[in-house]
């Protein structure tokens, strides 16, 4: 073990405490050996005088004429309970008895005051035998008049030796537990350094800090979350896509944040997740997540490690070029469109059908300036012009009609203040929703609201169901049909990003009741910025 671990210097200062406990323990347990032995000794010392004193040849020695002759009755008492004096007296101290038959008839050396007043005592006196513990009780008449004395006493050397004689078992639990304490520190010790690697306090410290430091500077969101699912860190930028308080330097236990479903079932559920797409208020973020597992064979899972990227301005760049791109399609299926009419007309030609030529070429002239003339003058942001004409063009190759109304001053997006990529992101998936849901048309509806633009979306398939009106807004919801057993792919996003859309301009999103689905949309003005449409031409 190093001296310079933790674990080490914890086991040493663990150790030294335990000594001194130890210590402890075993000058108490002296201390209550010895006081037990001298309660036992007085205790034992007044049963032997008390019996001597109740004995009928005792109290009939004590009044004849000579009071001597209980000498040989003490001797034999002495040596058959072991004590080592037997004191019998008369009241005024004068032995009758003693274990040096030349102190017979000298006074007794000690205290005699409570025995003569009637009660029996004990004490620690130093006598002609030296120091010892004693008990002294009254002798009683017949008229329980107290006629004579006995003490009955044993040397302090003795009642040291009992004592010693316990200090043995006592000593070996006292080792005992020193023993069992200092294996539980160092058992404690190796799971420590396991634990720290064998590093020093210091060494800890450092580490910390620039591991600290290094989690907060990282750019992509960072969640540690235990095997329960709760969090335990996470770093600045976290916190900031997930709305959390200010990063610290522990989360320990904090429930997960209050977070759209498919993210918090990804981060409860503690699977592996590669560049997933998770959408959340305002944001969609790339979530990659694996699981904490110690080093070894058979390493301990502690819970996942969990990375957030911020891709919106990437997925709206993604999604404006899907607008462009959906455009580019469009001009290519009209020249397409173009080349066949082109080959009409010149056959017509070739064929002497001049007024037909004429006439076809005239329809096909007026319907396609119509649609130019209705989406150009209704709409001036390009992005969203650009949608609505290839939108227009999708819809006729899928042999759905795409009617667009517009109110007759809602013209310029952009004055409104609204951002044109979020509006590209809007009409274009509920358009692309309804061309799924489409039998035969849908409606495209730009007005003005209660303060601001207004959009509806209307198709004539079968409807929502009432019952999954929250859920169709839900990432990876989705009621399309399965092919080949497995959901089509792309599903379960598109009216999930438009909600998402609406919410960051701060508008709201409804499906109304009818025939087919109708989807509508309202997006405020900001204060200050000119109001789209029959809103500008009400205020005048």
């Amino acid at each position: 073990m190093h001296r310079g671990s933790l674990a080490g210097r914890l086991f040493l200062a663990q150790l030294g405490f335990i000594l001194c406990v130890s210590g402890g323990i075993a000058w108490g347990l002296y201390q209550q050996a010895e006081e037990n032995t001298y309660d036992e000794t007085r205790s034992r010392m007044l049963a032997v005088a008390k019996t001597v004193a109740a004995g009928s040849a005792v109290r009939t020695a004590v009044d004849s004429p000579d009071p001597a002759v209980l000498q040989g009755y003490a001797r034999e008492v002495m040596e058959r309970v072991g004590v080592d004096f037997l004191t019998i007296m008369d009241t005024d101290r004068t032995r009758f008895t003693h274990r040096n038959p030349d102190q017979i008839g000298r006074p007794y050396i000690g205290s005699v005051d409570a025995a003569l007043a009637g009660e029996s005592f004990t004490e620690t006196y130093t006598g002609t035998l030296g120091p010892s513990v004693r008990a002294i009780t009254p002798v009683y008449d017949d008229a329980g008049t107290v006629t004579a004395l006995v003490a009955a006493g044993i040397t302090v050397d003795r009642v040291g030796i009992a004592r010693d004689a316990r200090l043995p078992e006592l000593f070996a639990i006292d080792a005992a537990a020193l023993a069992a304490g200092a294996a539980g520190s160092y058992l404690l010790s190796r799971y420590l350094r396991r634990a720290t690697a064998g590093l020093g306090p210091a060494e800890l410290m450092h580490m910390y800090a620039f591991y600290d430091s290094a989690l907060h500077s990282v750019r992509e969101g960072l969640l540690l979350l235990n095997d329960r699912g709760q969090l335990v860190l996470y770093n600045d930028e976290a916190a900031v896509l997930l709305g959390l308080p200010p990063a610290g330097t522990s989360a320990s236990g904090q429930e997960l944040p209050d977070v759209p479903g498919p993210l918090v079932s990804l981060l409860r559920s503690g699977r592996d997740a590669k560049e997933e797409i998770h959408l959340t208020g305002e944001r969609i973020l790339v979530v990659n997540q694996s699981a904490a597992v110690s080093a070894g064979q058979h390493g301990r899972r502690f819970g996942t490690v969990t990375t957030l990227r911020d891709s919106t301005d990437v997925e709206s760049l993604t999604g404006e070029l899907a607008s462009m791109r959906t455009l580019a399609e469009a001009l290519s299926a009209q020249a397409h469109e173009h080349a066949n009419r082109v080959h009409t007309l010149a056959s017509l030609i070739e064929l002497g059908r001049s007024d037909e030529a004429l006439r076809f070429a005239t329809a096909d002239l007026e319907q396609s300036q119509h649609l130019n003339d209705e989406v150009l003058a209704a709409v001036e942001e390009p992005a969203v012009t650009a949608l609505l004409m290839g939108k227009t063009a999708q819809a006729r190759e899928r042999g759905i009609t795409l009617d667009v109304e517009v109110e007759p001053a809602a013209e310029r997006f952009t004055g409104a203040g609204l951002d044109p990529v979020e509006l590209v992101t809007i009409i274009g998936n509920l358009l692309d929703n309804a061309f799924d849901a489409a039998e035969h048309s849908v409606i495209l509806h730009l007005g003005s609201g209660d303060g601001g633009l207004l959009i509806e979306v209307q198709d004539d398939g079968p409807g929502v169901d009432p019952d999954i009106l929250e859920q169709i807004f839900e990432q990876g919801f989705s009621t399309k049909e399965l092919q080949a057993g497995r959901v089509l792919a792309g599903r379960g996003i598109g009216l999930a990003l438009v909600r998402q859309a609406v919410t960051r301009l701060g508008g709201t999103i409804r499906v109304l009741s009818g025939s087919g689905a109708c989807f509508s949309v309202e997006l405020p003005v900001q204060p200050g910025d000119p109001v789209p449409g029959s809103l500008a031409k009400a205020a005048s």
